[in-house]
């Protein structure tokens, strides 16, 4: 929805013509909305990359978790994505679904849920796509409201701590990515983007936290611990998160 974003797409994809991965972490209602008829053509002339977002293969769980007829409008999405030539075998049109579980519950191991995810697209709707990431809930935000409101964030917290797992900590996003914010400022990952925990020096006022406007190359970050807070369990309970440290076996 952001005005610039085809602008971004088309100028990476004119500077990087082959070589580029560029992914759309797409929300699949939004193919839908008004004035985004030609939205798919658009993402198929720059050999887009979509991740998208279907919280489950049942309508139940997807409209209870974000609203009465999300589950039609993706699944009339990923249709017309399939189509178009996203995420059949032979295409290089790349096209990922994301799991991520309804409450406070670490998601299923991340193979065996591709393939129910599938068998069961395939069987009712003929739906085909590429593969299946799972996604750890952090407990920030949104989600910590929700927890707390429930009484089961301390419960949380705790599941996420006694599933600790050190085999993630090499496979840690914010090991080699960084996250960048609509004004330039640079976070070692989207949820400390989200808590406002910019990369600078500890206790730094706003003039010394870093932007891709001040450094030359992301050497330079590394001089700075990356932020880590209780969220960080997150991405290292269980197998990990696809979004953190997902250990494939």
């Amino acid at each position: 929805m952001n005005m610039q974003f085809r602008y971004l797409v088309s100028m990476a994809r004119s500077l990087r013509p082959y070589d580029l991965d560029i992914i759309d972490r797409c929300n699949l209602t939004v193919l839908q909305e008004p004035g985004q008829e030609d939205l798919i053509d658009f993402l198929v002339q720059h050999n887009v990359h979509i991740i998208a977002s279907l919280p489950c293969y049942g309508e139940t769980n997807v409209d209870a978790q974000r609203g009465v007829g999300v589950f039609d409008r993706s699944i009339s999405a990923l249709i017309a994505l399939n189509d178009a030539g996203y995420g059949k075998p032979d295409s290089k049109l790349l096209l990922d679904l994301v799991y991520n579980p309804l409450g406070g519950f670490l998601p299923p191991e991340q193979r065996k849920l591709e393939v129910k995810y599938k068998d069961v697209l395939l069987e009712n709707f003929g739906i085909v796509f590429n593969s299946l990431f799972t996604i750890t809930n952090l407990p920030i935000k949104r989600f910590a409201d929700f927890l707390y409101e429930r009484g089961e964030l301390e419960q949380y917290m705790e599941l996420l701590v006694r599933n600790y797992n050190i085999q993630t900590l090499d496979h840690l996003m914010c090991l080699d990515t960084i996250s960048v914010g609509w004004d330039g400022k640079v976070y070692d990952c989207d949820f400390n983007q989200q808590l406002g925990y910019a990369i600078g020096p500890p206790s730094c006022s706003s003039g010394e936290i870093k932007s891709v406007f001040d450094i030359k190359n992301l050497y330079e970050l590394q001089q700075f611990d990356i932020f880590t807070d209780n969220h960080c369990f997150g991405c290292t309970a269980g197998k990990g998160s696809s979004c953190g440290g997902e250990i494939v076996s």
